[in-house]
């Protein structure tokens, strides 16, 4: 082994330094300032601690908090730093895991006798402050698996001691430890507690051990932190705007549906506006899927356990899915958890042909999956939902075809949805996968070849692809800056050979299909409470619950209202009369605080000449007098034309 390593920096300049320095040892050699500033370091492009030592020639980037991965490194240690200040406060307690995503907040778990109090997260806080204050030095040490053991059950970590258990064989065991605190972690971490610039706890709540309902109830810390005050003052309007957008509050307030956790968790409850929101959603879809090619299909909600054995999903899935008895004991069912078993099953009991290819086709049905409770929140994660869920057969050559279709839909979707600046990526192999791996290289590469033709810039989200499929997914960030995954396609390399499909080529030899699975907005309750949160319920015109309003001026101008009413429904627009006995200005602002997009005023004078007068909830211009006739007219083709706004 060469006694020195070859460091090759960002502008392509080299260092040599002793084998075994570390990362921090490159920013000292750098410059003094660096070294000051420095949080963590890349090795690879890969994110290392800055007490990771160099054993061989490698490319290092120093990190800073001008990095974004910087504000990760300084929220993983905040949350050390909270879990050091609820073992001085609480001695007792015990520590389980941290986060491992801390791109916007940390949190920790912890065991206690009593549920944290508000007053008690406010006393941890404080103490945070000051070990922050402090300053304390962040070590890392790696020990054998015994002497990790020795240490956490001298310290009755009993939670801990399970927590070590899960770390393979042959792994380093690493420990960071920062004044009297200590625990289990790969890191990084930054060099000391000041380097925390500003840290806030947000919240705590009830979770289980492991996820495990049947197991001890834990108790949850949020908090985040940041290099400057100025960036966690940023961050916390932007969780106040997130609490108003809350699409639990939202969906409330506007009457489109509720939960009711202790009766039917994970299943909401829709009203009639909610359903009018659900069902705007569907025959959108519905109404492109004759233009696109695809037919409608209805599978059973209920299968024996075979179909989901042949499919794969019940070795990898079961525990997820609902499963009882039939009436004969040795007969076990399985609740739909997803479309593509009963879809492979359904092309698979009639003969196909080449001719018959691309066989797309679509589903709408309720899916179950049995989510944990503690993971379940509103619509975003439920127990039942349905989905945009299409799956197309087709040959192998017309597979770059029908990529290219998706994104063409995508882009009129979020379109219509007013979603921008939608980015793509393709996840790739996870370590367990189905198939062949020469197949998933060749898919890989189609996926990316089409992201790149449809114009995107196409990101890789290494091992995140599901068991039987690589995909491509629609990432979108909304108005608060959060991202998710709304639209994917994935090609699937395991089911169309489990399933033993096949078609008849122009060769008169049976041949495989290619199997697509594809969605645009995905599961609809999730994207209805991502939707309310990005619109913050205003929605366009042609999906709002409620499109249009009539204000009556006063009681002698109901029946007139009515009228409205009538005519407006018959153009198939979505209208109520608000005829409470009170001043137009209350009605029209009770209308605007139900982000209703039109209002139509109706006095004295248009109802002798047979008019309205409409109102914009989102301009205060004056808009002229309409007839009933005209403005019908008009609402029914902005409604056609599915357009933002009710007026042109």
């Amino acid at each position: 082994m060469s006694n020195l390593v070859s460091i090759t920096l960002p502008d392509g300049q080299c260092l040599e330094l002793e084998n075994g320095s570390t990362v921090l040892a490159v920013a000292e050699r750098i410059g003094p300032g660096l070294a000051k500033a420095a949080l963590a370091g890349r090795i690879g492009g890969q994110l290392v601690d800055l007490r990771t030592p160099l054993r061989e020639d490698a490319a290092v980037e120093i990190v800073t908090a001008r990095d974004a991965d910087g504000g990760e490194v300084i929220r993983h240690s905040a949350e050390h730093v909270m879990a050091s200040a609820v073992k001085r406060l609480f001695p007792e307690a015990q520590v389980d895991a941290g986060r491992a995503d801390h791109s916007e907040k940390f949190q920790y778990d912890f065991l206690v006798e009593t549920p944290f109090s508000p007053e008690d997260i406010e006393r941890i806080d404080a103490e945070m402050q000051k070990i922050i204050g402090e300053g304390a030095t962040f070590e890392r040490r790696v020990v054998d698996r015994e002497e990790a053991r020795t240490l956490f059950a001298g310290l009755g970590e009993e939670l801990k001691l399970s927590r070590l258990d899960d770390i393979p064989k042959g792994e380093d065991i690493s420990l960071f430890q920062h004044g009297e605190f200590i625990d289990l972690c790969r890191g990084p971490h930054v060099q000391h507690a000041g380097q925390i610039g500003a840290a806030k706890l947000l919240e705590v709540s009830g979770t289980y051990w492991r996820g495990d309902e049947n197991g001890p109830k834990l108790q949850r810390i949020y908090g985040t932190g940041f290099a400057h005050k100025k960036e966690l003052g940023a961050y916390l309007r932007r969780i106040e705007e997130a609490r108003k957008r809350d699409h639990r509050r939202v969906g409330v307030e506007l009457g489109l549906f509720f939960l009711d956790p202790a009766l039917s968790p994970g299943a909401p409850f829709y009203l009639p506006k909610g359903v009018a929101l659900y069902n705007g959603l569907c025959d959108f879809i519905r109404d492109l899927y004759p233009r696109y090619g695809y037919e409608e299909v209805i599978t059973p909600q209920l299968f024996r356990s075979e179909l989901f054995k042949r499919s794969g999903h019940y070795d990898k899935f079961y525990g997820d899915m609902y499963w009882f008895a039939g009436s004969d004991d040795e007969e076990e069912l399985g609740v739909k958890a997803m479309n593509c078993p009963g879809h492979c099953h359904l092309f698979a009991a009639g003969k196909r042909s080449y001719r018959d290819l691309p066989t797309r086709w679509a589903e709408f049905s309720r899916l179950h999956r049995n989510e944990r409770s503690g993971t379940l929140a509103g619509l975003t994660r439920v127990r039942s939902f349905a989905q945009d869920d299409a799956h197309i057969y087709c040959t192998p050559e017309q597979v770059p075809g029908e990529l290219d279709a998706f994104f063409a839909m995508v882009a009129e979707v979020y379109g219509k949805l007013g979603l921008e600046g939608v980015e793509m990526a393709v996840s790739t192999r996870p370590d367990e996968y189905l198939g062949e791996a020469e197949d998933w290289d060749v898919a890989e590469k189609a996926l990316i070849k089409a992201v790149e033709r449809a114009g995107f810039d196409c990101k890789i989200k290494p091992g995140e692809a599901a068991f039987y499929a690589p995909k491509v997914e629609a990432d979108f960030r909304d108005v608060l800056g959060r991202a998710w995954t709304l639209g994917t396609i994935q090609v699937d390399m395991a089911m169309p050979g489990r399933f033993g499909l096949g078609y008849v080529g122009p060769d008169g030899e049976l041949h495989q299909p290619a199997m697509l699975h594809r969605a645009i907005l995905g599961s609809l309750e999730r994207f209805i409470g991502i939707y309310i949160e990005h619109t913050g319920g205003d929605f366009p015109f042609w999906l709002s619950p409620v499109q249009v309003m009539v204000l009556p001026i006063s009681e002698k101008q109901a029946e007139y209202a009515e009228v409205v009413r009538t005519r407006l429904q018959a153009a198939k627009i979505r209208v109520q009369v608000d005829s409470r006995s009170e001043t137009l200005g209350f009605k029209i602002r009770e209308a605007e605080k139900q982000k209703i997009p039109l209002s139509l005023v109706v006095g004295e004078q248009e109802a002798d000449s047979g008019t309205v007068s409409p109102r914009l909830r989102k301009s205060k211009e004056k808009i002229d007098a309409m007839t009933m006739d005209a403005i019908a007219e008009q609402l029914a083709a902005a409604t056609a034309e599915r357009s933002m706004g009710p007026l042109s």
